[in-house]
């Protein structure tokens, strides 16, 4: 294994179902998908409902075996256990002892990884300043938030310290405020070197902190690549200008409009006017600092 090594690498992944019927019948739910994750990136896997996302997370964690194809991380086949070692994953729905404290379910994490003593001590401490939940260490899990609840699983997640991590739906049923935390933790993730795949049906979330993103549809990769190169639009090229007056507008459209044609092509102004914030922006900024702390009543 070498530093070019990517964290995943899947070839020709393909997972056929038998139907629980009478009748001999099969679903296919991934076909013939590839895709690599480098050390380091963070990749996005998106795509509608029964696309196939759940079933390639569970086939690269081992969960299920292949139909055909192969699944590898960090050159390890992902049917080997020793595989995932360096993996940390959190469901999209995780299942706590409600019963444990914020500290107990990461000492239990800690112990089933083989974490011991002082260094699982220091280990519950880091984690806990990490996902922001020190105040919240000797709280009942049956008293978190929703949004608590996955940060503590993403705690749980790098309690081994993996080199990966895979997310199913990370921000699922979070508010705003707590999911803007969660994708900050993500990308802390990213500068620490920590290489991450997650599944989304948030766009705005995968766009805000994916390098890499693959749109699977039917079980097939219908696009994949560099998030930039997806989402530019080829032919257009935007300027974004400060405090522009009218008299600059109008001077603008007529150097546009005496510009000659290039390639038999004029250009044009598509629109010109002010640019739009999110509402998940315009919802942080109304809200900065009116979150309850202890989440008793929403995400902190």
């Amino acid at each position: 294994m070498t530093d070019a090594t990517p964290a995943i690498r899947i070839r020709h992944l393909t997972k056929i179902f038998r139907t629980p019927t009478v009748r001999k019948q099969f679903v296919t739910a991934v076909q013939d998908l590839s895709l690599d994750v480098a050390a380091g990136q963070i990749y996005g896997l998106i795509g509608p409902n029964g696309s196939g996302k759940s079933t390639t997370m569970k086939v690269l964690l081992g969960l299920l075996k292949p139909s055909s194809g192969t699944a590898a991380i960090f050159g390890r086949d992902s049917s080997r256990v020793d595989s995932r070692n360096d993996v940390g994953f959190l469901p999209e729905n995780p299942y706590f002892y409600k019963h444990l404290t914020g500290a107990e379910t990461l000492a239990f994490y800690g112990n089933l990884c083989g974490l011991r003593g002082a260094d699982l001590r220091d280990r519950i401490s880091e984690m806990l300043a990490l996902v922001d939940l020190e105040h919240a260490r000797d709280r009942r899990l049956a008293g978190y938030s929703k949004g608590m609840l996955q940060r503590i699983g993403l705690a749980q997640a790098l309690i081994h310290r993996p080199r990966l991590v895979v997310l199913d739906e990370p921000t699922a049923g979070v508010d705003p405020a707590g999911s803007r935390k969660i994708r900050d933790l993500i990308l802390d993730l990213k500068s620490r070197g920590i290489s991450v795949i997650l599944s989304s049906h948030l766009l705005e979330q995968v766009q805000e902190v994916c390098d890499r993103v693959g749109i699977i549809f039917r079980g097939r990769m219908v696009r994949e690549g560099p998030l930039h190169d997806l989402i530019a639009v080829e032919d257009q090229t935007e300027v974004v200008l400060h405090h522009a007056t009218p008299a600059l507008l109008t001077r603008i459209r007529e150097l546009v409009a005496a510009e000659p044609p290039a390639n038999t092509t004029r250009p044009a102004i598509v629109r010109i006017g002010q640019p739009r914030t999110t509402l998940e922006s315009l919802f942080l900024e109304a809200t900065r600092g009116e979150a309850p702390r202890d989440g008793l009543q929403g995400d902190p």
